[in-house]
């Protein structure tokens, strides 16, 4: 079975321990059934008068007690001390080793996300992704620490008691075991039933969390909008469903348990109808009634607990299963045996052709080349190819048709980490940590001199705004840097890019959210690094890259013009059209303000 093979990959390292674990619960279940055998021992041959049906040293050991009723007492104690030395060892092993492979799940889960692909974290569902790697790693753990042991446990007690009855009686044993069958199969359906409710349960518990993750991550947004009803409403529906696949698994325990406790009980009565029968008419003994009246209960329990162990066992499979599904994933191989070549910022597009999905290009047959040192500026309407150009450069996607070299070496021959360690990136919506600005800014180059820092967030139109906050560069931003504005958190990602001193600069659009005054602070730091970095600027504003050295205007993934501001301006195209559009919308705004 597949999801057992899984999890028994995952309890590589930590075998050993529970094999121990198993070896401790076989001695428990070994020291569990000498008590009611001393028992029987002591009411037929101690007290009363039958021969003792036991091996030599028992038979002379019992025979030699003769009266001293306080012996057997000892010797139970006795037993109840090894069952509960062993129990001990059971557990603190099977802890152990339960532990030990959460641990190196969660490790394993979070280093292989880590190194999924750009697409795969771009499609996936944050909240379901968190749901696998922490409730579905806990379930294995629970399973694994308490109720895989207690297979052991069960088995070596069906075994034991199974062999001591029949030599015993055997009609008595038969009779013990009439209803055994009944909860085996009863049990084995429940399994199949179970474990599909155990997965839908899942599953909506894992759409409530992403809806819960989903809003507390937008909680600006929702707030901005008062569209807190709406997403209570959305929640709400969510829980629905998510209590609804609860009760329909509730019912199916209720039905088991309910079911198998008639069962049990029904089985124990049996007992002892027939062991009293058979004690009236002499054909044993009372101790041997008292024995398989406890056995009984002792044989009933482990397999109505195979309903709970296949229960576990089953949320177990369906977790193992959701985690397997995310390391079946394939990892982005960043060390390919590729080259690593020095990065100055030459770059050359050669009729490159891109899409994300078959049939349906991105990019169609973009060419231009850029000189290191040299500034482009990218513009077009939304969905025209801009951010995907881009990334094809840091290698977050690979291109279908054409070439990108870089200093002269194929983009694709090139290792994706080396690329990208010389290749800084500054998104329109940038993402900051819960930490501290200067942990935020110093993310990818580590520790960085104070007046070296000062000087990049100069740069980036931001270090006088740090020294505003109380903390200055100590001042945490709070998840998703909450507590900075729009600007604030693009010039912080602006210094992060800046600290590297990587010989291509990607600014995706990342002055959206900055005034015109900051705007023309930054342009001007930028223009100073023009000599050491070849700057990829992406904006809707005009203005902002006027001053480019090589303007590219997109349409529907394809490059309609290119050229310098004064060259695109005397062709009268949409980059003329575009600047006249927004210098007049400009001069209306201007005119506005004056004349309140």
């Amino acid at each position: 079975m597949k999801s057992l093979r899984i999890l028994w990959n995952h309890m590589e390292h930590n075998r050993l321990l529970y094999l121990g674990a198993i070896l401790s619960v076989a001695l428990a279940a070994l020291a569990t059934i000498s008590g009611p055998l001393v028992i029987r021992i002591t009411i037929d041959s101690v007290i009363g008068d039958q021969p003792v049906a036991a091996p030599p040293l028992i038979r002379h050991f019992v025979e030699g007690i003769g009266q001293r009723f306080w012996v057997p007492g000892i010797v139970l104690i006795v037993i109840t001390a090894f069952r509960g030395l062993f129990m001990f060892l059971r557990g603190r092993l099977a802890a152990q080793a339960s532990e030990g492979i959460a641990k190196n799940i969660r490790d394993r889960a979070y280093d292989h996300i880590q190194r999924l692909p750009y697409q795969y974290h771009k499609e996936a569902d944050t909240g379901d992704l968190v749901q696998r790697c922490t409730s579905d790693i806990d379930t294995i753990r629970r399973f694994l620490g308490v109720q895989l042991v207690e297979v052991g446990n069960s088995l070596s007690l069906v075994l034991l008691i199974s062999t001591i009855m029949f030599r015993a009686d055997v009609r008595m044993a038969l009779i013990s075991m009439l209803v055994v069958p009944i909860l085996f199969i009863s049990a084995t359906v429940f399994f199949r039933k179970v474990r599909a409710a155990f997965r839908e349960v899942d599953e909506t518990e894992a759409e409530l969390t992403s809806v819960l993750q989903e809003n507390l991550t937008g909680i600006r947004v929702v707030r901005a909008f008062a569209n807190q009803e709406y997403e209570i409403k959305r929640f709400l529906a969510k829980n629905e469903v998510h209590r609804d696949k609860v009760y329909h698994l509730i019912w199916l325990l209720a039905c088991y348990w309910g079911s198998s406790d008639f069962l049990a009980f029904f089985q124990i009565g049996l007992s002892l109808v027939a062991g009293a029968y058979f004690t009236a008419r002499g054909e044993i003994t009372i101790g041997t009634m008292v024995l398989f009246s406890t056995y009984t209960g002792m044989l009933l329990w482990p397999v109505r607990h195979l309903g709970r162990l296949l229960t576990d066992m089953g949320k177990a499979l369906v977790a193992a299963e959701r985690l397997q599904e995310v390391f079946d994933e394939p990892q982005e191989v960043l060390f390919e045996n590729h080259e690593q070549p020095p990065i100055r910022g030459q770059i050359v597009f050669d009729n490159v052709s891109f899409g994300y999905e078959p049939g349906q290009p991105v990019l169609k047959n973009v060419s231009f080349s850029v000189e290191p040192g040299q500034t482009v500026g990218i513009l077009g309407h939304t969905g025209s190819g801009k951010s995907s150009l881009v990334q094809l450069l840091a290698r977050l996607y690979d291109y279908e048709q054409g070439s990108i070299k870089v200093d002269g070496v194929e983009l694709k021959e090139i290792d994706r980490r080396w690329i990208r360690k010389h290749v800084a990136v500054v998104p329109q919506e940038p993402f900051l940590f819960a930490k501290t600005i200067r942990e935020n800014i110093t993310l990818a180059s580590g520790d960085v001199p104070d007046d070296e820092l000062y000087a990049i967030c100069q740069e980036a139109a931001i270090h006088d705004v740090i020294l505003t906050f109380e903390k200055g560069y100590e001042t945490l931003v709070g998840e998703r840097g909450i507590s900075l504005s729009g600007g604030q958190k693009q010039r912080v990602a602006m210094a992060r890019a800046l600290i590297t001193n990587s010989p291509v600069l990607i600014f995706d659009d990342s002055l959206s959210a900055v005034d015109t005054e900051t705007e023309l602070a930054i342009r001007g730091a930028l223009k100073k690094r023009a000599q050491t970095a070849t700057t990829f600027l992406i904006s809707h504003r005009v203005s902002s890259l006027s001053s480019a050295d090589l303007i590219l205007v997109l349409e529907d993934g394809e490059i309609v013009e290119r050229g310098t501001h004064d060259e695109l301006m005397a062709l009268n195209g949409n980059y003329r059209r575009i600047w006249d559009i927004q210098n007049r919308l400009e001069a209306e705004l201007v005119a506005q303000e004056v004349g309140e």
